[in-house]
């Protein structure tokens, strides 16, 4: 009969074991690692050698919320004007915002029945890459009465050296 017969079969013979050193060299990993999962393996099992759930506070808003904030900064504001049958400039909500601001989004989405705070709305946009701010044109309009830039500049304004001096 073996020496080793009295131990479990599911734990190595000492002369079977492998040092924590190698061990950690072979997975790339720290020592004081491989010693953390070798103690969980050893109380929990195969379980054991799963993540535990990471720290830090969890989401307070679910995907679906987070998912209709995002819907509603890519859509239109109440109070963006809009051209009408007759050429005439109309918006749906006179007193609604022209275009989202953070502040515009927060109090639409509390609307909406979202426990929600303009810091929480700017880091949900900026995380999907939504933009909720808008470049203004100033150099292009629909109006007959609109003057196009003239020209550069006078011809006494002296012009800049491309070369080094």
């Amino acid at each position: 009969m073996c020496s080793h017969a009295n131990t479990s079969p599911s734990r190595p013979h000492p002369r079977h074991r492998r040092p924590v050193s190698d061990i950690a060299a072979r997975l790339g990993c720290h020592m004081q690692t491989v010693r953390e999962r070798l103690a969980r393996f050893n109380a929990e099992g195969l379980d054991g050698l799963g993540d535990l759930p990471g720290a830090g506070r969890k989401r307070r808003i679910t995907e679906r919320e987070r998912g209709r904030i995002i819907a509603l900064a890519r859509s239109d504001p109440p109070g963006r004007p809009v051209r009408d049958d007759s050429g005439q400039l109309a918006a749906a909500d006179e007193h609604g915002p022209p275009q989202w601001t953070l502040n515009s989004l927060t109090e639409n989405a509390r609307a909406e029945g979202i426990d929600v705070h303009r810091s929480q709305v700017r880091r949900i946009l900026m995380a999907e890459k939504v933009r909720w701010r808008h470049t203004r044109s100033w150099a292009h309009s629909e109006d007959p009465d609109f003057v196009s830039k003239g020209r550069r500049s006078s011809s006494s304004t002296p012009t800049r050296r491309s070369g080094p001096r």
